[in-house]
């Protein structure tokens, strides 16, 4: 009764928050002036390029990537690996150079979304319609001006949504989308962006996605010796899924400053793919239903024209209800999580060259759960930060320390010990010649992440007694980047970097005495070596724009936890040695062609050793799509056709999680 009253409460907190917007939307004036664009205010912006770089697709690049999801658009960055349990509802994790899921910040609009349950965001709940920019950061951004949070993950992606943009005299915008595919899929939705007044704007988007998950795949079974037992072609019946997404904005600018104020709900039920073992292929009876609210806001002004400060804020609610009844033990478990976030940054310039900023974050979490003998755990953790960034002629540093401090109470059972965590970071870029083209880099960072609540109280598995996971991480690279005018050739971009990487301290489950009970304990130790390429040009022929991007990463990770096992400096599970992407984009008048092509190289399952039975193929798939753009009036009309996994490959991201086949999807698009 109380979960359903207290979900009840948040979806009318949001339902209220988008009937202001409306009433906002009703009462703005007529506009007289002439210019009436809204453009994003830069407050502070340094002159020179980032010392690391990111990985960033952005603007028309991302509707043009045959991407359902944010998790499908990020398979185009190097040194990333996408979990996925396949289906358009399943489970979508990412990992950035081999460090794990838990040790990837994922930020939305500068706030990031967060799991303390288990530490994983699922990525697949993320609609790409909204999303201006995608970038990925290895270590950290470059950027001082920033929360505390933003220093306390071992790589970074930042979701940046789109903002409104007003040009010719509109006041209004509104696009409507609709969406259908050969996997029974209907997923029609709207953005909708009004002026308020010359300062002030607001947007309103909504999305509906349904679709019965119903895709063919292959199912195949090897004898322990690596030898075919059987080979088969079935259907995927438990991929079902039923999802509302909403999500409302309010931007304002000031004298020197800007602000906006943002909610954001997601409200899904869903079949979780089941592993596909022992020829069964029916659904298993496992669904997820989930309740995502957050309304998040951030204020940023210079006071003085050396100080700037800024101000976040966030509140989350999370519902999460898992129902298995198939299963001989009848399953039926809620849980609900709440976060409040507060964060006050402040940068000041000692000269034009030397910079300081300090930062503190405050985080609450809170974790309920029906289970037998729960310990309801909740986390209050305080963040510190001091950095600095100096540039003396061709070189450029950036120094941080980051402090957490975190104390844990709860209701029943032991609690985890406080924290008290200090971890610096070194950044330096150089530039040898007095071209701009060529840049060399490095970079050193110590971090941590806290084990989660899952982690440390699971019911007879959480180990309250567990140490955090480190990494150190070491990257040297080099970018050229240069412009040409020239007929054909416009640009090319060069980006080379090798790292190592070593995880210590490592949280893995063991099982104990007891068959039927693990424990999640620290025994593990990881080193990672690897090489990340990334190759970018433009050519025009005419009338004709070509635009190809190549990515490439391999990866030596190895586990190195234990002499006496024998898998002791085995590659990890699910890590390739070799995986890449291609993809080329051309423009011809209005039309528009996109080619890509995904490899993932050979690697192994989840059992820890590299032997013949565990070994998994590598896959790939091609994908192509087609657009016409067509105006009618001053509205612009799109269609898009694609045809994802043109030669109908079968395969599995994850081992016996099977994806689909060739499959088809049509876009129309209308902007009034």
């Amino acid at each position: 009764m109380v979960t359903r009253l207290t979900s009840r409460f948040f979806t009318t907190a949001v339902a209220i928050f988008v009937t202001a917007s409306s009433f906002c939307f009703s009462q703005s004036q007529k506009d007289t002036i002439n210019e009436t664009e809204i453009l994003k205010v830069e407050v502070y912006k340094k002159n020179f390029k980032e010392i690391l770089p990111a990985q960033t697709l952005s603007g028309e690049q991302l509707e043009r990537l045959n991407s359902q999801s944010v998790a499908d658009a990020l398979r185009y960055f190097s040194g990333v690996q996408i979990k996925d349990y396949g289906g358009i509802g399943g489970l979508k994790t990412i990992n950035i150079r081999s460090m794990g899921s838990q040790h990837v910040g994922v930020f939305y609009d500068g706030i990031q979304l967060g799991n303390a349950q288990n530490g994983v965001v699922d990525l697949g709940r993320f609609s790409l319609d909204d999303i201006e920019e995608i970038s990925l950061y290895n270590g950290q951004k470059s950027e001082i001006f920033q929360p505390a949070k933003d220093f306390g993950s071992s790589g970074s992606i930042y979701f940046q949504p789109k903002t409104p943009n007003f040009k010719f005299n509109k006041k209004t915008n509104l696009v409507l989308r609709l969406k259908n595919s050969s996997i029974d899929l209907f997923n029609p939705s709207f953005r909708l962006e009004q002026k308020i007044s010359d300062k002030i704007s607001a947007s309103f988007s909504s999305e509906f996605l349904q679709s019965d998950g119903v895709y063919r795949f292959r199912y195949y079974k090897k004898y322990p010796d690596g030898a075919l037992a059987y080979d088969t072609i079935a259907k995927r019946f438990d991929s079902d899924i039923k999802a509302k997404r909403f999500e409302t904005s309010f931007h304002g600018t000031m004298n020197n400053g800007t602000w906006n104020v943002r909610g954001y709900g997601y409200i899904s039920n869903r079949g979780i793919p089941s592993a596909i073992v022992n020829n069964r292929f029916d659904g298993r009876g496992q669904r997820l239903i989930d309740e995502n609210y957050f309304v998040q806001a951030n204020f940023r002004k210079k006071l003085f024209r050396k100080f700037e400060t800024q101000f976040k804020a966030k509140f989350a609610y999370d519902y999460t209800k898992y129902i298995d009844t198939v299963s001989s033990i009848k399953i039926q478990n809620q849980y609900i999580q709440r976060e409040v976030y507060l964060s006050s940054s402040n940068i000041y310039s000692v000269t034009p060259d030397w910079d300081v900023s300090a930062s503190f974050d405050f985080q609450y979490n809170n974790l309920d759960a029906d289970l037998v003998n729960f310990s309801f755990p909740t986390r209050y953790t305080s963040l510190v930060s001091f950095a600095t960034t100096y540039q003396w002629k061709k070189l450029k540093f950036l120094g941080s320390v980051l402090g957490t401090f975190v104390h844990e109470d709860v209701q029943l059972n032991a609690k985890s010990p406080d924290r008290n965590i200090w971890t610096p970071a070194t950044f330096l870029s150089y530039q040898p010649f007095d071209s701009k083209d060529f840049t060399l880099r490095a970079f050193y960072k110590r971090i941590f992440r806290m084990p989660t609540f899952n982690d440390l109280y699971y019911t007879m598995i959480g180990n309250s007694f567990l140490e955090p996971e480190f990494t150190n991480q070491y990257n040297l690279g080099f970018t050229y980047h240069k412009d040409f005018n020239h007929q054909n050739f416009k640009a090319l971009y060069f980006k080379v970097d090798g790292y190592f990487n070593k995880v210590e301290n490592k949280i893995i489950a063991s099982p104990t005495g007891n068959m039927f009970r693990w424990m999640m304990l620290n025994l593990g130790e990881v080193e990672i070596l690897g090489t990340d390429v990334n190759l970018q040009g433009e050519m025009h022929f005419g009338k004709l724009k070509i635009k190809p991007l190549i990515n490439y990463t391999f990866q030596r990770a190895r586990d190195f936890s234990d002499r006496g096992e024998t898998y002791f400096g085995h590659q990890i599970p699910y890590t390739p040695w070799h995986s890449g992407t291609f993809s080329l984009m051309s423009d011809y008048k209005d039309w528009s062609f996109n080619y890509s092509f995904v490899y993932v190289g050979e690697r192994y399952d989840g059992q820890q050793n590299n032997i013949q039975y565990n070994y998994i193929q590598p896959w790939y798939t091609h994908d192509l799509s087609i657009q016409k753009k067509m105006n009618w009036k001053s509205h612009q009309f799109k269609a898009s056709f694609e045809v994802n996994n043109i030669f109908n490959q079968y395969y599995d991201v994850v081992l016996n999680y099977p994806m689909p086949g060739r499959n088809f999807k049509l876009i129309l698009s209308f902007t009034l």
